[in-house]
């Protein structure tokens, strides 16, 4: 299988050749092979000619980044949406269909800051049309956005607005229920409808809204947050058949457990999540700055030993 034939048929329900993987983001691309990804403010004060050239350089650069690491799907990120266009059908052009292209594509409420909470929360209790008016515009903003990143050659988004917590949901299902579901519902919808895939980020625990989550229709669920008491061995219980799963793998313990800890959790992830296909292998959050990558690299190499059906 190709990368983005194996990624869909996870994404899928099916049962690929190996168990694929990926990341949100990789932000240690400088720890192992000497610099970053381009960032838009790199671009600045260059001529069309050098923006060109910086591109072009910046999409062979992710290809042989995530080539050596063996992801199935590129997450484009850090420019702004000409560029990531522009990205992506340079990527189509150097190595064809081969990558599952991804970009964020969320447009629902998320957890803010503290003030932004408090406003939020406010609005919601006491002007709730004006809430619910608000997310109907985000809502229709990201199905636009959506359909541009689709027209131009990207196969699916990571809707990434956070839920919760680590005791859970920033809101009451109830108000999440009016306020987040059914705008995540037709965002989802849309994508489906103009033939490309939906995986649904949130961190914390996703217990007490995980039906919501699933009655949305998204190819997929990330992170499930083992900081916060998520298993996916109960998650895949609960979803089989429904969504397909992504993650798991302890970020905290990459940053701060033992080697042993590590390993741990990653092969429990294969065990639980790799039975029956519908399981894509990563971390909980992603490989963050600071992280040690010899840790990531860990991470992989267990992957290796166990990811072929």
């Amino acid at each position: 299988m190709t990368p983005k034939q194996r990624f869909i048929t996870a994404l899928t329900l099916g049962i690929p050749d190996r168990v694929p993987t990926f990341e949100l983001e990789f932000q240690l691309s400088r720890e192992l092979m000497g610099k970053d990804f381009l960032r838009e403010r790199d671009l600045n004060g260059l001529s069309p000619k050098e923006i060109d050239r910086a591109l072009h350089e910046n999409a062979e650069y992710m290809i042989k980044v995530y080539e050596y690491l063996e992801h199935d799907a590129i997450c484009l990120h850090y420019l702004d949406e000409a560029h990531m266009l522009e990205t992506a059908r340079i990527i189509r052009e150097l190595v064809g269909d081969k990558y599952m292209l991804l970009a964020h594509g969320d447009g629902t409420y998320a957890i803010s800051d503290a003030k932004g909470m408090m406003e939020m929360s406010c609005m919601m209790t006491d002007e709730p049309e004006e809430a619910e008016a608000i997310a109907e515009k985000m809502c229709t903003d990201a199905i636009a956005h959506n359909r541009r990143f689709l027209e131009h050659g990207l196969d699916g988004f990571i809707l990434c607005s956070d839920y919760c917590f680590n005791k859970g949901p920033f809101i009451s299902p109830k108000m999440f229920s009016r306020f987040i579901t059914p705008y995540l519902y037709r965002i989802i919808e849309d994508i489906r409808a103009n033939g490309g895939y939906a995986i649904k980020h949130t961190d914390g625990d996703i217990s007490k809204i995980l039906d919501q989550l699933v009655s949305c229709r998204p190819h997929a669920i990330h992170s499930l947050d083992p900081m916060a008491g998520v298993d996916i061995r109960q998650v895949k219980e609960y979803t089989r058949g429904k969504v397909a799963l992504c993650g798991n793998v302890h970020c905290a313990a990459l940053q701060t457990g033992t080697e042993q800890e590590i390993r741990e959790s990653a092969e429990y992830c294969l065990k639980y999540g790799k039975p029956g296909g519908g399981y894509i292998y990563c971390t909980s959050n992603v490989p963050f700055r600071g992280l040690p990558l010899e840790r990531y690299l860990l991470v992989l190499d267990i992957w290796r030993k166990h990811r072929d059906y």
